[in-house]
């Protein structure tokens, strides 16, 4: 049986081991394309929408606006996005991907697929959902500056 107490001790230490894991993995897939699993991650916040100011993708991947800037100064390097003045805002950046860029994220998408694989065999369904929940809860309630309660519901069906 589950000890809560025990299980509570051990979240922080099984967050950052799986994280790692699959950061390392992720990683190593995508270094024969030149890639990092952040930069992948940057990518793909700007697949999904197709122009983001700085701070919009710093928020989108939960990232600090330097590592961001970073992140983009070397993709621009390597012709994978765009930065141009942001027609609104003139303080801002507009950034999307390049044609290079949309190329280069979907063969990552492609490389990093038995990773995603792997990761979806090991866990059934109803558990997965659960897990994104649970995480989301905490992602929340961390990053919350207010008193309010977050709850992973329906844990009880993660076991069954």
């Amino acid at each position: 049986m589950l000890d809560p107490e025990t299980d509570l001790r051990n979240l922080p230490l099984a967050l950052r081991s799986a994280y790692l894991a699959l950061h390392r993995q992720t990683d190593a897939v995508l270094s024969p394309l030149g890639l990092t699993a952040d930069q992948f991650v940057l990518m793909l916040a700007l697949t999904e929408d197709e122009t983001l100011t700085q701070k919009e993708l710093a928020d989108r991947i939960s990232s600090d606006p330097s590592t961001i800037r970073a992140m983009l100064v070397l993709l621009e390097k390597k012709g994978m996005i765009l930065r141009k003045k942001h027609p609104k805002d003139l303080r801002a950046k507009a950034v999307s991907l390049s044609a290079a860029g949309r190329k280069k994220a979907k063969q990552a998408w492609l490389a990093s697929q038995p990773i995603r694989d792997q990761m979806n065999e090991s866990l059934r369904q109803k558990q997965a959902s659960i897990l994104i929940e649970c995480l989301d809860t905490l992602a929340g309630s961390l990053g919350s500056t207010d008193k309010q309660t977050f709850e992973c519901k329906n844990t009880e069906q993660a076991t069954n």
